[in-house]
């Protein structure tokens, strides 16, 4: 080797070491599977810098105790362990104080969407107990957990944690790396998913922010609003015990949409325990009581508190606690 060539060999050198380098440094590294990817997505249809939003991402982790929850749903309990643990005599308790609380506002925004304050009430009661327990995880490491390394439901959440990402800073209640909620991403005192803070969610104060977790008028307005959006009936039924007699016949549904009216399941045998319209559009729902099997005529109502959250106990559990609820208030009422 020549004098002269040795530093243009050292240069080289050099120069390789720096690629090699490179190779490993956060600017061409990604943290998580499927990374590059959504930010390069995000970035090009929202103007996002990509450098932020790996920053962002790298910030985030993936969560084993998320995976092991969505493993086990409380709605996969029966009815008679699933109702215990949400009509309890101080959730109710707790939902008619929160009722009387805040009765002027909740009626306010009740009697504007149409939708009764006591449903408004059970869902943030059933969601988040009345705010006291939003949710102990990071909605950044949920999403990002399930979104990019849970298989089954990898679409759903990736859409959810895109959303997220993709969200305007005046649609969240803080800075998207300080959010936490549930361990499905849910954030909020009606623990709404991204794509339904997108959608639904109200600035009910005219502040110009919409935020589920310290603004009551928008928290209360959301959840309204969802239901309306998704076709509640103003002062219509939600569910009422059915009654079969021995040859009734057995009915198998697929979802709590209705798909009859009542007096066909007259006339297959079930009696309703409460005076209903015959035209009714309804369906049927049977659960394991306490006490052996129940059966329940569903309506519209029903269905649209399962387009909050799929289950038929969930529902159930929400229009159980809206009637005590109601209940607990009107009594309180009298014995003023």
């Amino acid at each position: 080797m020549t004098a002269t060539s040795a530093p243009h060999l050292a240069r080289f050198l050099a120069i390789l070491g720096l690629l090699g380098m490179g190779a490993l440094t956060p600017a061409l590294a990604t943290t998580h599977p499927g990374q590059a990817e959504l930010v390069r997505e995000v970035a090009r249809e929202t103007g996002k810098s990509p450098q932020a939003l790996n920053a962002l991402l790298d910030g985030a982790k993936m969560q084993q105790s998320i995976l092991d929850a969505i493993s086990r749903p409380a709605e996969a309990k029966p009815w008679k362990d699933y109702r215990p643990i949400f009509l309890t005599d101080q959730r109710i308790d707790n939902g008619v104080a929160f009722y009387r609380e805040h009765r002027a506002l909740l009626e306010q925004i009740g009697k504007q969407y149409g939708v009764a304050p006591q449903y408004i009430v059970a869902i943030v009661g059933v969601e988040t107990s009345y705010g006291r327990n939003t949710g102990k995880y990071k909605v950044l490491d949920a999403l990002v957990t399930l979104g990019l390394y849970y298989p089954p439901r990898a679409k759903f959440f990736r859409e959810q944690l895109k959303e997220l990402l993709s969200m305007p800073d005046n649609h969240l209640a803080g800075p998207i790396g300080t959010l936490t909620g549930s361990y499905a991403g849910a954030q909020g005192w009606g623990q709404f998913m991204p794509t339904s803070i997108r959608d639904f969610a109200v600035d009910a104060d005219h502040d110009g922010h919409i935020d589920l977790q310290n603004s009551l008028p928008d928290i209360f307005a959301s959840v309204a609003n969802y239901f309306v959006q998704h076709g509640w009936v103003s002062g219509g039924p939600v569910a009422a015990r059915a009654q079969p007699d021995g040859a009734a016949k057995p009915v198998a549904v697929k979802d709590a949409k209705p798909q009859w009216p009542l007096e066909q399941f007259e006339a297959w045998g079930y009696a309703p325990l409460q005076p209903l319209s015959p035209a009714e559009p309804t369906s049927l729902q049977t659960l394991e009581g306490p006490h052996g099997a129940e059966y329940w005529f569903t309506f519209q109502n029903f269905y649209v508190i399962t387009r909050y959250n799929r289950s038929p106990l969930y529902a159930m559990a929400v229009d159980q606690l809206a009637q005590a609820i109601a209940t607990g208030v009107g009594q309180a009422e009298v014995a003023r």
